[in-house]
């Protein structure tokens, strides 16, 4: 019995310290600095049709201060999965990113 339970929170361990590293993606743009007027422009075609054009919110909900509840890894995920329908999936370069990040931290 006590060999399951050695075990069982051996790979326990293991599960959260491989599931809390950053994947290559997540890394590379989270080791770039963000330029946020590009950043606007990309939200301005890609994310305001449904955030609206100041971020306000419209179909999809406003993003004003959403840094503040919600990490960087946290923020790239929710862009680059589209778990949230009907936001669709959206896999930018690491640059365009971390540039789109950077705008989104100053709102």
């Amino acid at each position: 019995m006590i060999v399951f339970v050695v075990v069982g929170l051996g790979l326990l361990g293991f599960a959260l310290q491989y599931l809390d590293r950053p994947d290559p993606y997540l890394r590379e743009v989270l080791a770039l600095e963000g330029d946020r007027v590009q950043g606007h422009a990309i939200f301005q075609m890609n994310c305001a049709g449904c955030h609206g054009l100041e971020a306000n919110g419209r179909v999809g909900p406003s993003l004003k201060g959403v840094s503040e509840h919600r990490s960087k890894r946290r923020l790239i995920e929710q862009v680059i999965t589209g778990r949230t329908p009907p936001m669709p999936q959206f896999q930018p370069s690491p640059e365009v990113m971390a540039d789109l990040l950077s705008y989104l931290e100053s709102l």
